[in-house]
């Protein structure tokens, strides 16, 4: 990101990126696989398995073919078998099967096309033939029926007695059997689907499927199949049983009845409900949707934009109003919700909400804003921990801010290490100098004093006017902490030695450092009111501390009696005598650092030993 741009702009061409890339997924259609997957599963899930009790299949199955002799029949067998049936008293005769050429026994198909004369209520079916291979991802012209190039119908003297349907199925760009066409104009007429002959001839009324509101950018008459039925669901009886006469004529009286191929491998599709379904049952569940007087309605586009719209803005919006966890919680428990909306709308209502892209056009919106928010967080967290930096350890920052637990809340009790110092000729000085004199030089000093308290792993409390309050085992674990305690004070009295030389030499003035130090228990933490809170230590051994600064030598470092204990391996000590602080019963023996002689093991692996 360039200088100068803000983070709101950052965040308005970010959100322009995210509409303009959820509205291309959407206008060209690209969440369709998923769509479609979710449209199959809401329909297997709300299919009833009760087809309507009027539709009856006759299958050609692997029993009829076994006992009728192999296939192609003889085409007298059909002939019989439609004698039986109107015997029986069935309503609708229709065969999904292909008779477009003469067989090679003629007298057979005229005794198949004598039967057909005698009857008014028998479909036989052409094929039509569409230019390529026609699928849902052909670019037609929406609104006009599907033109097919000619048609295979069946023989002359089968067409005199029939009625015309199409056996075209209707697949998706993926393979599956979705949609059918209910007509296509060919140049023989208009041919209805196989299904909608069935139901018109049966005395259904069809009058909204011969004007289905249109599909987005589908030709006109088609229509989203209610799959209710998968083939075990619709009552099917073998041919051979049938034509044997086992089966009681009642059973087909008043009966639409299918004659279709049933045996494994013939004539079978993939659908939302089955992966290998026979095509016979396609037609007997377009029959049962039109029975049943039942019409897939899309939501329109527009309102699946608006929604989209809608839910681009409410993601960004709780991406940042609201902490990462709530509103990741949010986003899921809507996503379901309109995912859970679309299947009871599809159930209850057979209106088709596609939430697909909506929901997803919304999860690119929070992925975008979530991304864009840490950006800004971590850039935030950086900066944080550059200035908290100046004050603790840049190594304690790192810690701090990868360790998976928080620093504790309110006081805790532990063994610190303090050290206090302060600045003694100051005032004198301050006197000679301009105020931006003074700020230059309080800088110089506290650099120094920073520096060498960052370097050995101390956290400055507070600086005080010309005083310093530094805590060393706090906020994290500082091992060895008394030992880099004092040799931050020996660090501060050695640099401070040139600086007093050219102060005294430029302004004659002397000034000079009192060092403290003090190891003991002590409450450490977030101390204050909820107005104000300060990180600090307090506690009998921080008031020690600071006495013992106030009573030490000029440029010298005093120690107290435990601090000298943990560190007498590591530093040269003179015995400074007792005192008798305020407070204390007991006078505290102290100790003043000569000099480093050692380092603990781990400051001598590091190679930091001075």
């Amino acid at each position: 990101m360039k200088k100068g741009v803000s983070k709101s702009a950052v965040i308005v061409m970010g959100n322009t990126l995210v509409v303009l890339i959820c509205l291309v997924f959407l206008v060209l259609g690209l969440w369709k696989v998923l769509s479609d997957q979710v449209f199959d599963i809401n329909m297997k899930q709300s299919m009833n398995g009760a087809p309507h009790e009027d539709i009856l299949v006759i299958g050609i199955d692997t029993e009829s073919i076994k006992s009728v002799g192999p296939y192609p029949w003889d085409r007298k067998v059909y002939a019989q078998m439609i004698s039986q049936l109107e015997t029986a008293g069935a309503k609708v005769i229709a065969f999904d099967i292909e008779l477009y050429t003469d067989s090679t026994k003629p007298e057979s198909d005229k005794i198949l096309a004598e039967e057909l004369a005698k009857h008014k209520n028998i479909i036989i079916p052409s094929h039509a033939d569409l230019e390529g291979d026609f699928d849902r991802s052909t670019t037609v012209k929406a609104g006009e029926l599907i033109m097919a190039r000619n048609t295979d119908q069946p023989i002359p003297m089968f067409q005199k007695s029939v009625h015309k349907a199409h056996v075209n199925a209707t697949f998706d760009s993926d393979g599956v059997v979705r949609s059918n066409w209910l007509q296509i104009d060919t140049p023989d007429g208009v041919l209805p689907t196989l299904g909608l002959a069935m139901a018109q001839l049966a005395g259904a009324d069809v009058t909204k499927y011969l004007n289905l509101p249109l599909l987005q950018n589908r030709p006109k008459s088609e229509m989203l199949i209610k799959w209710d039925g998968k083939e075990f669901n619709f009552e099917t009886i073998p041919f051979s049983k049938v034509l044997s006469g086992s089966i009681p004529p009642q059973v087909f009286k008043d009966r639409i009845i299918l004659i279709g191929y049933t045996a494994p491998g013939s004539d079978e599709g993939i659908t939302p409900v089955e992966r290998h379904m026979h095509l016979v049952y396609a037609h007997a569940n377009i029959l049962n949707q039109i029975l049943n007087q039942k019409v897939i309605v899309p939501v329109s586009g527009a309102i699946t934009l608006a929604m989209a719209a809608f839910m681009i803005a409410l993601f960004g919006f709780l991406t940042w109003r609201l902490k990462s966890i709530t509103s990741i919680l949010i986003v899921i428990v809507v996503s379901l919700g309109l995912l859970a909306l679309q299947y009871f709308t599809f159930a209850y209502s057979n209106l088709y909400l596609d939430t697909i892209g909506v929901v997803l056009s919304g999860l690119i919106s929070y992925i975008g804003n979530i991304a864009m928010k840490t950006y800004f967080e971590t850039k935030q967290k950086n900066y944080i921990t550059k200035q908290f930096g100046r004050y603790i350890s840049p190594d304690l920052v790192k810690e701090i801010a990868k360790s998976d637990s928080e620093i504790q809340l309110g006081g805790i009790k532990r063994e610190l290490s303090l050290l206090f110092l302060d600045v003694s000729g100051f005032t004198p000085l301050s006197e000679k100098l301009k105020p931006e004199e003074v700020v230059d030089f309080l800088n110089m000093m506290f650099n120094l004093i920073t520096e060498r308290t960052l370097e050995n792993r101390g956290t400055i409390d507070k600086f005080i006017g010309d005083a310093a309050m530094i805590l060393y085992n706090a906020p994290l674990d500082v091992p060895n902490h008394a030992y880099y305690a004092v040799k931050t004070g020996f660090e501060i009295q050695e640099g401070m030695e040139q600086i007093r030389r050219d102060v005294e030499a430029k302004y004659g003035v002397s000034l000079s450092i009192r060092v403290g130090i003090n190891t003991g228990d002590v409450v450490v933490g977030n101390i204050g009111s909820y107005l104000r809170v300060d990180y600090t230590a307090i506690g009998d051994n921080v008031n020690t501390a600071a006495r013992i600064e106030s009573n030490a030598r000029p440029n010298k470092v005093w120690v107290s009696e435990s601090t000298y204990e943990l560190t007498k391996d590591y530093f040269e000590y003179e015995f400074a005598g007792e005192k008798l602080m305020k407070g204390k019963s007991a006078p505290l023996k102290l100790f003043e650092v000569v000099s480093v002689k050692g380092a603990p093991v781990e400051e001598k692996k590091s190679g930091k030993a001075s």
